[in-house]
């Protein structure tokens, strides 16, 4: 129970420090929203995070860490799957552009993996653990997903 409840008071202080950014740069001080507003994400800009659907891949949360030296400045850690610790803690990057709207990655083939894995540096075998949710192949046959 407890750890649920960390859970729920980290999304609402993501939902705050949105806010927050929203009014400090300049465009989100006028705001009025309805918790009903805030769902419907009737605010300007979005706030994706590695691990959701328009950011599938959890690894570049590893990118956020280094360029923040987050362990050092605040404690919280990576686990060797890049889960977030302790749990109750989220990441996340904001996007204040007026046109910036949340999408989810559809199904991906076997060359757009590929040209990840080499932009990315890594083995083939490793971005397809990263992103095997939007795989439209099946990895060990080389047969296609039924859409």
């Amino acid at each position: 129970m407890v750890q649920a409840l960390g859970d729920r008071i980290a999304e609402a202080m993501a939902e705050m420090m949105h806010k927050r950014a929203r009014e400090n740069w300049g465009y989100g001080k006028e705001e009025n929203l309805s918790p009903d507003d805030l769902i419907k994400e009737k605010y300007r800009g979005i706030r994706p995070a590695p691990g959701y659907p328009s950011c599938p891949d959890h690894t570049e949360k590893a990118q956020i860490w280094q360029l923040l030296d987050v362990k050092k400045n605040i404690g919280v850690e990576l686990t060797e799957n890049y889960a977030i610790y302790p749990p109750s803690s989220v990441s996340g990057l904001y996007f204040p552009h007026p046109q910036a709207k949340y999408f989810h990655l559809g199904l991906i083939d076997r060359d757009q993996v590929k040209d990840y894995a080499k932009r990315k540096g890594i083995l083939l075998e490793e971005a397809q653990r990263w992103l095997r949710p939007n795989l439209g192949y099946d990895p060990l046959s080389n047969k296609q997903a039924l859409g």
